[in-house]
This record gives structure tokens, sequence and C-alpha cells, in this order.
């Protein structure tokens, strides 16, 4: 799968670049993100217990794997008056049976994890291919395109179908009587996808600089890194109530 061919190849072909950046400060990129997300949330291993019926207990138990760093208060009733346009519909299909509790739960981890290993994974896995010299090779799975050609394209649709996903995931939780926009997966959901907009930015405009391609290559990972913590911190949320 797409997701093996990520962890058999990329990582080995990943780190043994890396280790020559370790030179540069470029490396530090992803390490920062990392740090930042260490540092910005010292509650993010703890929670409520896994009842809920109050409101205040629905709150705790949405929060239950790790507490949201980045306030988003400001912009949460926006949000929640976008998401009660859609929740009606999604209720009305659990109340008469067509969304099933384990869709409305599982449905938005299990697509969006495929998102992130399959296309992000195999993305990440031609971005290095190209940086090492490869990028005219065409390997399986790219339509024929060479790896030059694909990773941009199959990185740009990862970041349309999380720009959808993560609309989709809100409106999930709300149909299911869970608040929003409070938890670290919401967080790193922000982090992340406001990292891959400006990583997109970087890889249009890069053009032929070193300093800019090795920036793009060690932020990407630094990314991936980051949104495989946010689906850690989804899991956990998904499980928590």
């Amino acid at each position: 799968s797409c997701s093996a061919i990520f962890i058999g190849v990329a990582c080995p072909i990943a780190f043994a670049e890396m280790a020559r950046a370790l030179r540069s400060q470029a490396v530090l990129l992803p390490l920062g993100i990392l740090l930042l997300v260490g540092l910005s949330a010292p509650s993010a291993f703890t929670g409520a217990g896994l009842a809920a019926r109050s409101g205040t207990e629905r709150r705790n138990v949405a929060r239950a794997a790790g507490d949201g760093f980045i306030p988003l208060d400001a912009v949460e009733p926006a949000v929640t008056a976008y998401v009660n346009i859609w929740t009606p519909m999604f209720k009305a299909a659990q109340e008469g049976g067509l969304a099933p509790d384990a869709l409305l739960r599982w449905g938005h981890p299990v697509a969006m994890g495929t998102v992130l290993l399959a296309m992000g994974g195999y993305g990440t896995f031609l971005g290095w291919a190209t940086r090492l010299g490869n990028g005219s090779t065409v390997y399986p799975l790219t339509l024929g395109m060479t790896a030059a050609e694909i990773h941009p394209i199959l990185m740009g649709a990862a970041l349309f179908f999380f720009f959808l996903g993560g609309q989709g995931g809100l409106v999930l939780l709300a149909t299911q009587g869970q608040p929003i926009l409070q938890s670290a997966h919401s967080s790193t959901a922000v982090l992340g996808l406001g990292l891959m907009a400006a990583q997109a930015a970087l890889g249009l405009t890069m053009g032929e600089s070193p300093e800019k391609r090795t920036a793009h290559a060690v932020l990407g990972s630094g990314v991936m890194i980051l949104l495989l913590v946010h689906m850690y911190f989804g899991l956990g949320l998904a499980g928590s109530f």
C-alpha cells in the first residue's frame, strides 16, 4: 500500500537526507513545530472521565484526548453558526437510522487517516525523491507522471481534502452533541492547515533557490510529523465519548 511504501522507503531516504542537513539551521523547522506543540499543550494528555451527560461533562469528554492550546474563542461563534447549517441534516439521518453511530464517530477519522497516510505519505516520499535527484522517475501509482510532476498535485489534493474534511469533522462532532474547537485535535488542525498552505505557497514561489528548496523539503517533513500528532489526538478524541 502507499502507507507501506512511505514507511519502508520514504523514511530511510528522508532520514538520510535530513542527517546531512543537520549542518544547516533549516532542519530546526520541524523540530520547532514539535517544540511549539509540546510547550503550548502542557495538559495535552489530561482529560475528564468518560461519562458525557451534562453540558459540562460533554465539554470535558470532548477534550479528554487533550486540551486545545490555541485560543479559538473569537472565531467559535462564526464557526458554530456555519456548522449549525449542516447538523440538522445529519441529526435527521441519525434519527432515521441512515447514519449509524459508528459511522458518525469513525467515518471522519478513517477518511482523513487514509488521506494522510496514502496521499500525504506517498506525496512526501515523492517530494524527497525529487529532492534527491529522482524527480524524472515514474513511480508506481503516479498515473504515468514523474515524481516532480505529481508531487505538487498530490499534496495540493491532500490539502483540499483536509480543508473539506475538517469541516465535516466539526459537523459530525456537533451532531454527536460534542463541543467544537476546544481540543488539541482542533488546535493541531489549525496549525496543520496553516502550515500546509504556507508550504504550498513556498513550493510555488521557491524556483531554483537552494535555500528555499531545502526549507520546503524540511518544513514539509515537519508538517507531516505534526499531522501524525494531529491524527493521534483525533483518534483519542473519537474514542473519548
